[in-house]
């Protein structure tokens, strides 16, 4: 597989990179139609168009002859964003930028998107708020191991054996702001640097930085505006979500079971095991993916049906 980067600049004196992916050993056509259906992927927290799951779901999408791309989030390609902000879990607008530039290049073909994780949590907030006027744009969506309620999320995972993915997590995120801070000298007039690097929790990391990056009034109310849970509802676009409950990021009595019940557009894949971002199956020497193929058969699936 390899990669093509493009790089968009943004209305904000910003930029984003987009990754292309090609399999080589893809098949080519497999009667989805012509031109080929394209797919947006959305990576997690700390991710990239490096991560595996990214190539595994550009595998899976290739195999049924669907091309796609990977949008890495601002500070998230390689290279530090110019602009002092970066991305978060209710940020939605660079998605969609790049989708609407997607549109506007290819009217004729379909367009998809799907998210991980944080990419997952942001996507569901976009198509909650857009309700109808979503469909301009994408004809289905897909999203695995969201972190529907951002509160339970950050309280579950400080906890236990789970504080090993926080450490991990906390500590590329620390790394960025000592970056941005060469970068952006009056970053310490935005925010307060010394806390954002002794925190312990997401909690105070979000409260120190991301919060005041992006406008809101503290840690409490980006949860509560950030959180896609609440947007559920809103959705009318035909969206698979994949979930384990022993997801390390959230507990499982924080699924909204009763919101995708309750939303005719919303396909739930609920299992009792999974992980975060895992779902792996098979064999050591032939292992399979559930949640990159259960997404790739649903895109595949929606753009059989007619529209």
């Amino acid at each position: 597989m390899t990669r093509r980067r493009e790089r968009f600049e943004t209305p904000d004196g910003d930029f984003l990179d987009l990754d292309w992916f090609t399999v080589a050993e893809a098949p080519g056509r497999s009667g989805l139609g012509a031109p080929a259906p394209l797919v947006l992927i959305l990576h997690g927290l700390e991710g990239s168009t490096l991560s595996t799951y990214m190539h595994v779901l550009a595998r899976e999408l290739a195999a049924r002859g669907i091309e796609c791309a990977g949008l890495n989030f601002r500070s998230c390609g390689g290279e530090m964003n110019r602009k002092p902000r970066m991305y978060h879990a209710g940020e939605w607008g660079d998605a969609v930028f790049v989708l609407e530039r997607l549109a506007a290049r290819f009217p004729g073909r379909a367009l998809c998107v799907a998210g991980f994780s944080l990419g997952g949590n942001a996507l569901l907030r976009w198509l909650g708020e857009a309700g109808g006027q979503a469909s301009a744009l994408v004809r289905a969506a897909a999203v695995v191991s969201v972190p529907y309620d951002l509160a339970a999320g950050s309280r579950f995972i400080a906890s236990g054996v789970r504080r090993v993915y926080l450490r991990r997590l906390l500590s590329t995120l620390k790394a960025k702001i000592v970056a941005k801070r060469e970068l952006l000298p009056d970053l310490s007039m935005r925010i307060d640097v010394a806390r954002a690097l002794a925190a312990k929790d997401f909690f105070e990391f979000d409260d120190a930085v991301v919060a005041p990056l992006h406008g809101f009034r503290g840690v409490d109310d980006y949860y509560a505006r950030a959180s896609s849970g609440p947007w559920l509802h809103g959705i009318r676009v035909p969206t698979l979500l994949v979930h384990a409950e022993d997801d390390p990021f959230l507990p499982a009595s924080s699924i909204p079971r009763a919101a995708i019940a309750a939303n005719a557009q919303l396909t739930a894949a609920i299992s009792r095991h999974g992980g975060h971002v895992g779902f792996v199956h098979g064999t050591p020497w032939a292992p399979r993916f559930f949640a990159e193929e259960r997404v790739a058969e649903f895109f595949a699936a929606a753009l059989r049906s007619p529209t």
